[in-house]
């Protein structure tokens, strides 16, 4: 079980309601859930050089909640929909890669709000905030050329599949 699974916090993906809690009470939950993430990675690495710059075994098998949580942390605004799906705010989704233990970063908003303008800038932004965070995140462009993040593990950590 980790931190955020404890209290029932939920890193914001993008793809839900804007968070209900007022912006304070969502920071000091963010900030505890993250703390915890930390607390994890120094327990289940302690011969690593530095075990809080490397994703935990934890992280490994909920990559989409742990790369949620690292942006979150790093205060980058999550993208969210109302309940019958249109984008309501502009920010980041993160939801599961097409290979398994990836995850994709996408920068998205409601029509009219220039997210596909900011993507390249935000998508950047996030990479750093990533990497730091001890992910490979790298920049694609996709689908009718809107740019993406593809997140995994760095090399030498084996993802849930075994590679």
């Amino acid at each position: 079980m980790g931190a955020d699974e404890d209290n029932g916090f939920e890193p914001a993906t993008g793809d839900g309601p804007a968070p209900p809690d007022p912006p304070q009470a969502r920071a000091a939950s963010v900030r505890t859930a993250f703390a915890g993430m930390l607390q994890i990675r120094r327990l289940t690495r302690p011969g690593h050089a530095d075990p809080e710059s490397v994703p935990a075994p934890w992280e490994l098998h909920r990559p989409v909640r742990a790369v949620a949580l690292a942006l979150e942390a790093a205060g980058v605004n999550a993208s969210a929909v109302d309940p019958a799906g249109p984008r309501t705010a502009t920010g980041y989704r993160v939801a599961a890669g097409e290979a398994p233990g990836t995850v994709r970063v996408e920068w998205l908003g409601p029509p009219g709000s220039g997210a596909a303008h900011e993507e390249e800038a935000a998508l950047t932004r996030c990479s750093a905030v990533l990497r730091e965070s001890g992910w490979t995140a790298l920049l694609y462009r996709g689908p009718r050329r809107r740019r993406f993040l593809e997140v995994e593990p760095p090399v030498g950590i084996r993802r849930p599949d075994g590679r």
